[in-house]
């Protein structure tokens, strides 16, 4: 885990949804829980991202930007610095580069062999653009850390982006380079933010059938959303054959989330956590590298969220049924004001009917399945209607 305190300085102020305090009460709930008390769990020092790393992924006119928006505060319309969803704040540069600083030491950690499963609950940061910020993310750790990958010399980087928007910037940045697979879920752009994400996107010349996007429906819960995810991200990924799997959790797929349109439950996030844990030993030899992301349920939903996903990854799961530590509820009293959710759980038991026993035309999670299947399978000579 990489982790530092300064993470928390990403800060876009008192009115952004993006608020720190979620990932803040997240490490409280997992410490409250013993996640990283486990053998084998370490946290690891991080440092910023230099100039020259962001560079794989960042235009240096763009960073120098950053920089010069975090010291004179002042908007900057061409690069989107300052615009209501990425206002400038003081020391824009230090906090976004620490963030990206981490996720590449998480990637390190793993690359290295330091340790099979490594995150950064602070970064998924996915939107960000070559040029540019864009949706709450200055720069983009995850596609800066699968550049740093690739570096390394990894000729197979598979990322599996389960947030409820497209992680369009990701896609961008790999859109014709067939050593990264990259897969996005997400709430179709016909509803929401970005506005991509159509199964039709599929990948450059030299990468056709690489970039993969299911766009859902809005209203999607637990038993549409892991249908989909069982119709497509495994084949794919037992095709593909990583040597690492690289994931993006944004939890902004809860029904409760203020800014999208989808109704999954803590437990259809826990699930998805589980299957990916799963792709990672069978595909990627158990090489798994993990990110956060979205999610605006500051209290009730990113806690709970990503502690299940810390302690999955951390190999010592939370039972959904136990109830929050009362420590931890008074901390979330003293630091939000609110009343913190009493249980792990959220009730919902799930359960699907796997594509392959019958496609529904009717059903219009089925048709967004079909789509993308179709769209992409052949080119892994993968048969879409089996």
């Amino acid at each position: 885990m990489a982790w530092d305190e300064g993470l928390t300085t990403y800060d876009f102020g008192p009115q952004h949804p993006m608020a720190p305090i979620r990932v803040e009460l997240t490490m409280a709930l997992s410490r409250a829980f013993g996640v990283f008390d486990g053998a084998g769990v370490d946290l690891l020092d991080v440092e910023p991202a230099s100039d020259e790393l962001l560079s794989l992924v960042h235009d240096p006119a763009y960073v120098e930007a950053v920089k010069r928006a975090g010291r004179t505060l002042e908007p900057d319309d061409t690069h989107m610095l300052g615009t209501t969803d990425n206002p400038v704040f003081p020391h824009m540069h230090e906090a976004s580069a620490l963030i990206a600083g981490a996720s590449v030491a998480a990637a390190k950690a793993v690359w290295t062999g330091q340790s099979a499963h490594a995150a950064n609950i602070a970064g998924g940061l996915h939107h960000a653009m070559h040029g540019n910020a864009w949706g709450f993310c200055v720069y983009n750790d995850p596609a800066l850390a699968i550049a740093w990958l690739l570096e390394q010399g990894a000729k197979r980087v598979a990322y599996v982006d389960v947030d409820v928007h497209h992680g369009d910037g990701v896609q961008n940045a790999f859109y014709d380079d067939p050593r990264v697979l990259t897969i996005s879920l997400h709430e179709s752009p016909a509803t929401l933010f970005p506005g991509t994400g159509h199964a039709s996107e599929v990948g450059g010349p030299h990468a056709e059938g690489y970039a993969v996007n299911v766009a859902l429906p809005a209203g999607t819960g637990d038993t549409g959303w892991h249908r989909a995810f069982d119709a497509v991200v495994p084949p794919l990924l037992h095709e593909f054959q990583p040597e690492i799997l690289v994931t993006q959790q944004g939890c902004d797929t809860h029904a409760l989330d203020p800014l999208a349109n989808l109704t999954l439950s803590v437990d259809g996030q826990r699930r998805a956590y589980e299957e990916l844990h799963k792709l990672a030993r069978k595909t990627a030899g158990g090489r798994w590298l993990l990110f956060g992301g979205g999610g605006y349920g500051l209290v009730h939903v990113v806690p709970r969220a990503w502690t299940h996903l810390l302690a999955e990854a951390a190999g010592s799961p939370i039972d959904p049924d136990l109830e929050t530590p009362q420590g931890w509820r008074d901390f979330v009293r003293q630091r939000t004001g609110e009343l913190a959710p009493l249980y792990m759980t959220d009730g919902r038991g799930v359960s699907f009917a796997p594509f392959e026993q019958g496609y529904d035309p009717g059903d219009p999670v089925d048709r967004a399945i079909h789509a993308t299947r179709t769209a992409v399978f052949p080119s892994h000579g993968i048969d879409p209607t089996l």
